[in-house]
């Protein structure tokens, strides 16, 4: 049997200040709160027991809130006690994901407002064919120093081009 494109459902991030993230996201991305911050507890609940599975037993509570993005993908933000901040928040050369990417046909004016809010701009905004298709991307942060990108144009789009 073919296997089929599975959905992306959602993105955790670890960030020290949930409300100040939730401010962030909602004002500068206009993402959705769909779970308002709640805490959860290494304790025998149902939620505290699948936790502990996944973290560990070497935490006692944390708070999360749950987003949306404009097309339904979930964005969860964790906030741990004793948060430490990476010192090289791009270790791009080591396995696993180093960041996500957004897309705004305003790309421009969405870095300001990331910058604005705390973040900043890791990069020029480049074009990927210059002179050729109106293509751009860029990398940020977050002011909790999560790495994200954005395209102007889908992935689909962006890619089906060939090669750069």
């Amino acid at each position: 049997m073919q296997p089929f494109p599975r959905t992306f459902s959602h993105i955790g991030l670890s960030v020290p200040d949930l409300d100040q993230a939730l401010t962030f996201y909602k004002e500068v991305l206009g993402w959705y709160v769909i779970m308002e911050p709640s805490e959860v507890y290494n304790d025998d609940t149902p939620i505290g027991e699948m936790c502990r599975d996944v973290f560990g037993n070497n935490w006692d509570k944390f708070r999360i809130a749950h987003l949306a993005t404009g097309d339904k993908i979930g964005i969860e933000l964790f906030e741990f006690a004793n948060n430490e901040q990476p010192k090289d928040n791009l270790e791009f050369w080591k396995t696993g994901i180093f960041h996500f990417c957004i897309q705004d046909p305003n790309i421009e004016e969405l870095v300001e407002k990331i910058k604005a809010y705390g973040g900043k701009q890791r990069m020029p905004i480049r074009e990927y064919y210059p002179g050729e298709k109106p293509y751009k991307m860029v990398y940020v942060e977050d002011p909790f120093g999560n790495v994200f990108e954005i395209y102007t144009h889908s992935y689909e789009l962006t890619y089906s081009q060939g090669a750069y």
